[in-house]
């Protein structure tokens, strides 16, 4: 069986790493991407020729074409839970199942969300961009966490894991998601409004969706308090730019930490990552060595399925899968 690895170079050592390669070479014939760029259509279809199976990263799209030019293609497994690169409807209409690897990374994005809260509260970036600069910074009057309030919007698997990690640090804990169960007695309940309106910390943990595009709009920011912080961890289409920068520029709310945004792959927006109450990362989140292979090895486990005739765990459209391969002796 074949199989294309989408991923730059870059992005493969970071994103994949070679003991997962190593693995997927033991039950394909692995073709991979060598050029610094990543795939646009015309390149995809040009590599995955003949292909049976891709392994997609986040910056390859795998648009509609490619499943009507790719007739050998059975299977595109994305290297995360975020599907949106891969158009899953055409997918399904030409019979290619399309999966995504189990969120292997919420260690990572909750310690970030921690040193996010640590360094929104104590000034640590700041202080050390202005001494790195030559200049004497000034001296702020700090807060702990202790005592304070952190709200998360979602409570999928990042907000389950970050939770107890806050209440470990003297931290009340509110969430509001209108579709999740909390199993938790230590976690209140909210919506959305009250959260707004209680926390020191709002956090951004929702799925990106039609129903949360905008949902931290200029409504939204009005009902936080002069001295919270709003910290966004999810997907970059959750925030309203213009309205958070306005928050911002006029104090209308402490400050902003984003690991993600809406510049090219979910980048934190250059004009809000230079505003002067901003910690921004380029969003990785998710970049640890633990959490990359946690992933990575999710596709092995599913193409080691595939072969073996069986639907792998992480299928999204495993109903329309016409074109499944035949199980290997």
């Amino acid at each position: 069986m074949k199989l294309l690895l989408t991923h730059t170079p870059q992005a493969r050592r970071q994103y994949y790493g070679e003991p997962a390669l190593a693995a997927l070479r033991a039950f394909a014939e692995v073709r991979l991407h060598e050029g610094e760029q990543p795939l646009d259509p015309a390149g995809l279809i040009a590599a995955a020729d003949g292909v049976d199976l891709i392994v997609a990263d986040r910056a390859t799209a795998i648009p509609a074409m490619s499943f009507q030019q790719l007739p050998a293609l059975r299977a595109v497994l994305r290297v995360a839970v975020d599907i949106r690169n891969i158009d899953v409807a055409a997918a399904s209409a030409a019979g290619v199942l399309v999966t995504r690897a189990n969120p292997g990374f919420m260690t990572a994005v909750a310690e970030l969300a921690v040193g996010f809260l640590v360094d929104l509260s104590r000034g640590i970036s700041r202080a050390t961009a202005d001494y790195q600069a030559g200049r004497s910074p000034e001296v702020r009057m700090g807060r702990e966490l202790a005592g304070a309030t952190a709200g998360l919007i979602g409570y999928g698997a990042i907000a389950r894991r970050l939770a107890p990690l806050l209440r470990a640090l003297g931290l009340r804990v509110l969430v509001t998601d209108p579709y999740a169960r909390i199993d938790d007695p230590a976690v209140a309940h909210v919506a959305l409004a009250e959260l707004l309106a209680r926390s020191d910390y709002v956090i951004c943990l929702a799925v990106a969706t039609p129903e949360t595009a905008n949902m931290i709009d200029a409504a939204a920011l009005a009902r936080m308090r002069p001295e919270a912080c709003l910290v966004n961890l999810s997907r970059g289409e959750l925030v309203d730019e213009t309205a958070l920068a306005a928050a911002l520029r006029e104090g209308r709310i402490a400050g902003a930490a984003m690991d993600v945004g809406r510049a090219p792959d979910q980048m934190p927006s250059p004009v809000l990552a230079a505003c002067p109450n901003v910690i921004a990362t380029p969003h990785i989140g998710g970049l640890t060595p633990q959490a990359a292979e946690a992933q990575a090895f999710d596709t092995v486990r599913q193409v080691e399925a595939i072969l073996r005739g069986a639907i792998p765990d992480g299928a999204v459209n495993a109903a329309a899968w016409s074109r499944a391969p035949a199980a290997r002796a």
